[in-house]
């Protein structure tokens, strides 16, 4: 792993740690202050964030580790992991979201200092526009799965505190508390999706799911630029650990080739894979032409 890579996502984990211990302390604080279970309820939203902020960090860090005897693919699989705890752990606090907002519309408990409260929400909304951008941006460069799933966690947010706002504007509008929870809950139902989707993708690269279809369809327009006469490619296979990309394949070239011609040919296609490519490990094997399989036009 790149120590570049690895300090431009450790820089970002710590930035988000920063903000969701903020928005959390603020929240807690103006939730408690309010008796309003929407706005308590995104302080535990943002809680969790912060958890699984702290889980990206360790997995970053774990992730970036060079690749040793017992590991010798790498750690990178540790960000996969912690995609699904973080999934996990949002997906708990949604169970218990769902639980409080019950309870309180049930109870139909009164809401207080809505302005003050509106105002939490929007301050959260915008902060973690900002943040989820950014950390989508250093996802994306560094193609981090636990970045990613940190950022879409925080854009989770911003949808809820959006309707938590909503919910607290109806009730100041129509004074029906009960609205509280009806917002709560529907925050419940968005943190619910957003979990599974993150399990699914987490689980596709733990489980070797192929890489997706614009990076292969890259790693064949490689293969247009060399293929043709004695050489063909087949047996293509691609999968992800971490942020790190694995792809092997087989080379057809022509019998009468010596081990240095085909070594040459192999070593350009890996390099024009990596310009496409970066952060991508490729293995080649080298296949003579047999006729019966592939045709040899330079035999």
């Amino acid at each position: 792993m790149n120590p570049l890579i690895t300090a431009q996502k450790l820089k970002a984990a710590q930035l988000s740690i920063v903000s969701n211990t903020s928005l959390v302390l603020l929240k807690l604080f103006i939730g408690i202050l309010m008796g309003s279970v929407a706005v308590l309820s995104e302080a535990i939203h943002s809680g969790l964030d912060l958890l699984a902020s702290i889980v990206a960090f360790y997995a970053v860090g774990k992730a970036g580790k060079p690749a040793d005897e017992r590991h010798p693919y790498g750690h990178g699989k540790w960000e996969n992991v912690s995609g699904v705890v973080e999934a996990l752990l949002i997906l708990a606090a949604a169970l218990y979201i769902i639980y409080k907002a019950v309870m309180s519309f049930t109870k139909g408990s009164p809401v207080e200092h809505i302005g003050l409260g509106t105002a939490v929400m929007a301050i959260s909304a915008i902060v973690n526009w900002f943040m989820s951008a950014y950390l989508f941006r250093v996802a994306k460069r560094t193609q981090s799965i636990a970045l990613e799933a940190d950022a879409l966690h925080l854009r989770a947010d911003v949808y809820t505190s959006i309707g938590v706002i909503v919910g607290l504007a109806l009730i100041a509008a129509t004074d029906i508390t009960q609205l509280d929870s009806v917002a709560a809950f529907a925050v419940a139902l968005l943190i619910i999706k957003s979990s599974f989707d993150l399990i699914r993708d987490a689980m596709g690269d733990i489980f070797d799911k192929r890489l997706p279809l614009e990076d292969e369809s890259k790693i064949k327009e490689v293969f247009s630029i060399y293929q043709g006469g004695c050489v063909r490619f087949h047996r293509l296979r691609s999968r992800k650990s971490g942020s790190v990309r694995f792809i092997d394949l087989h080379l057809v070239v022509s019998r009468k080739w010596t081990i240095e011609a085909a070594h040459n040919l192999s070593d350009a296609i890996e390099n024009s894979i990596h310009e496409v490519l970066p952060n991508t490990q490729v293995i080649i094997h080298i296949d003579p032409c047999n006729k019966s399989i592939e045709p040899c036009t330079c035999e």
